[in-house]
C-alpha cells in the first residue's frame, strides 16, 4: 500500500506543470488531488470559474487515466478539485455509506431534523450535522490531524515488527 507521501511524490512526477501545488488527501477509500492554479490579483469570481471549467474539460481525459493508474496502485478511488485563488470546486468525490448506532434521543434530533424539511431522511440529516461541525469546529479538527500526523510520524520511526 503507497503512504501518502509516496502518492505525492508519484503525482509530482506524474502531473507535470499543470499546478503550483498539489494537496493530497487521503482516507480508507479516497485519495482527493486538488490542484492550485495560479490566479492573479485582478482575477474575479467569474474569471476563476472559468479557469477551473477550462482546466477541467481540458484535462478530462488525462485526469481519468492517472486516476485509473492511481486506483490500480493503491485500491482506492480518486477524486479531483482545483483550486484558483480562494475558489475550490471537487470535481468527483465518493459518497460512502457510514454505519452508526444512535440510542433514541441522537435519533430524535435527526427526526426533528427530517419532520422540519432540514433533510430528507435521517441519513441526509447526520450528514448535515457532520458538515455543521467540520464548518464550526475546522480549527480544532485541524489541531487534532496535525497531532494524528505526528503520532504517525513518531510510530513511523520505532522498530519495525
Amino acid at each position: 500500500m503507497l503512504t501518502k507521501s509516496q502518492i505525492e511524490k508519484w503525482l509530482s512526477g506524474r502531473l507535470g506543470d499543470w499546478f503550483e501545488k498539489v494537496e493530497v488527501i487521503v482516507d480508507r477509500e479516497e485519495i482527493t488531488i486538488i490542484g492550485h492554479l495560479p490566479s492573479q490579483d485582478a482575477d474575479d469570481e467569474m474569471s476563476r470559474a472559468g479557469r477551473i471549467t477550462r482546466f477541467r474539460e481540458q484535462t478530462r481525459e488525462q485526469r481519468i487515466g492517472i486516476a485509473r493508474e492511481l486506483e490500480d496502485a493503491t485500491g482506492k478511488k480518486v477524486s479531483w478539485g482545483v483550486r484558483c485563488g480562494d475558489m475550490v470546486r471537487v470535481f468527483t468525490r465518493l459518497s460512502v455509506p457510514v454505519m452508526t448506532r444512535l440510542k433514541q434521543d441522537e435519533r430524535a434530533v435527526l427526526d426533528t431534523l427530517v419532520h422540519a424539511s432540514v433533510a430528507r431522511s435521517r441519513s441526509e440529516a447526520l450528514a448535515w450535522c457532520v458538515r455543521l461541525v467540520g464548518r464550526h469546529e475546522a480549527d480544532w479538527l485541524a489541531e487534532l490531524r496535525e497531532a494524528m500526523q505526528e503520532v504517525r510520524q513518531v510510530a513511523e520511526q520505532g522498530p519495525k515488527p
